[in-house]
Formats: structure tokens, sequence, C-alpha cells
């Protein structure tokens, strides 16, 4: 997604973009990340889930510039046409900039079939406060039932991206009203200065929170500060899971490497 990458750099500046790690996933991308400025790389002592990713990557923002607009961005999602996913993203940032509104920005896909370990999106008809690109959310749904994912797709209602853009202070806003408990144990990693070295305030921090979803513990009591920009067919997958990325190889008519040695064993 390199050409995607560039695009994404038009909103946000390279010296702002900060990427959240995990301390035991080091091995794997240690190699990666040789030429990025270490203050660029958020490093988490251990795995507590999205919620905890989110703030601590926010955190780091805030610090630079408290009135940022931010773009979450998962790393494990892929797009058939990337093109019209930037173009989404830019209409998303100009939507944030233009409007002095408390809402975060979904990015929402169209559901092409009823998965039942996505997130969807169910948008109210008209939202004036952004214009027609973007409306404000009824309902979010979190993993549904086959049953329900069905009904869902057949009216109309998006994936959820889990690809958000909004004023930083929206973010803070968000978590506030509906989390206060987690959002209070994060509340030293939004002081300038921090109170001690940053490795110790965190894994302090770590040690005493319990694993989160953002989804769940945030989007999802809080459809009332959510909007939804509609990116249309993109061709999105998330790749969280073996079978997904295989069928995304299989798009291609691609093997992966494994796939090709068991065949040449069979064979």
């Amino acid at each position: 997604m390199q050409q995607t990458q560039v695009r994404i750099t038009k909103w946000i500046a390279p010296s702002r973009m900060v990427v959240v790690l995990t301390s035991q996933h080091e091995p794997f991308y240690a190699d990666q990340f040789v030429n990025v400025p270490p203050e660029r790389l958020a490093v988490q002592p251990e795995n507590r889930g999205t919620f905890a990713a989110i703030l601590y990557g926010l955190s780091r923002v805030i610090r630079q510039d408290p009135d940022a607009i931010v773009g979450f961005f998962p790393a494990d999602h892929h797009y058939l046409r990337e093109s019209r996913f930037a173009a989404g993203m830019g209409a998303a940032f100009a939507a944030a900039e233009s409007s002095n509104t408390n809402r975060v920005i979904l990015l929402g896909a169209k559901a092409r079939y009823p998965e039942t370990s996505y997130g969807y999106i169910e948008p109210t008809v008209d939202f004036k406060d952004f214009g027609h690109h973007v409306r404000a959310v009824v309902r979010f749904w979190e993993k549904p039932g086959e049953s329900i994912a069905k009904d869902l797709v057949a009216r109309g209602c998006l994936w959820n991206t889990f690809v958000m853009v909004g004023r930083a202070q929206a973010f803070l806003k968000l978590v506030r009203a509906v989390a206060p408990g987690l959002y209070a144990a994060f509340a030293p990693l939004f002081s300038t200065p921090l109170p001690g070295p940053e490795a110790e305030t965190l894994a302090s921090i770590y040690h005493r929170i319990p694993a989160a979803d953002f989804s769940k513990s945030v989007l999802s009591a809080a459809v009332n500060r959510l909007a939804v920009l509609t990116l249309g067919d993109i061709g999105w997958t998330d790749l969280g899971e073996p079978r997904r990325v295989l069928e995304t190889l299989f798009s291609y008519h691609e093997r992966s490497a494994w796939e090709t040695s068991l065949a040449q064993a069979a064979g």
C-alpha cells in the first residue's frame, strides 16, 4: 500500500505520524523501522487491546499539538481500490477540519456479504453538519449473529473499517464520556511534562488496566458522538484472520509460500 501511504501524507505530516507497536512483537518489526525516529514509535509494554493502543497513540500526538486533527489506521487491512480509499480519507480530513463538531468520523465500506466478525454501522439518511458525504450514526453493531448480519447487509448498513478521523479533543471527549475510568488511568500520559519517564509511567498504567476493545467500550456506547463517511465498495478486507489472508491471496491468484511447499511435497 505504498501509493496509499504517500497520498495519506498529504493530510498527516510524516513528522506527526506515530506507529503503535507492542514490545513482544519486536523480532517481527525491528528491521522494518530501523530508519524511523524513536519518537515516532509508541511501543506498548504489553497488549491491552485496541483501547489502550489508541489512547497511547493519541497521547503522543496531543503532547505535540493539542488541537491536531488525527486519523487512526489499522495495519492489518487491505484495500483493493486504494485510490478510492485515499479520496475518502481526503474527504474525511476536510470534513473534520471544516467543522467544530465533537463527532468522530468513521469510514464505512459497503458490506458485500453478512460477515459476522465485523462491526456494522447503521447511518442516518442525512446529516447536514458535514454535508452529503458524511452522515450521523443510528447504531453501531459489533459482530452481530448471522441472521442480524444478513438484515444489516440488506438494509445497506456499512462495515466499520476502524479507520477514524477527527479532532484530537473530540476523541478525548468521546472516551471521557463513556469510559471515564480508563480515561483517568491514561491521564498521566496527557500531562506536559510527563510525571516521570514515559516507559515507567506507561508500564504502571498497563499493569493496572484490563484489556479493552475500543469498538465495544467506546464506539458502541456513544453513537451520538459519531459520524460515518461512506467509501462505497472499495474492496476492504480485515486481514486479522488467516482465512481472510488466504481469500485475499486467492483473489490475486497467488499462493502463500507454505501452500506452495505443501503442494510440491504432495506432488
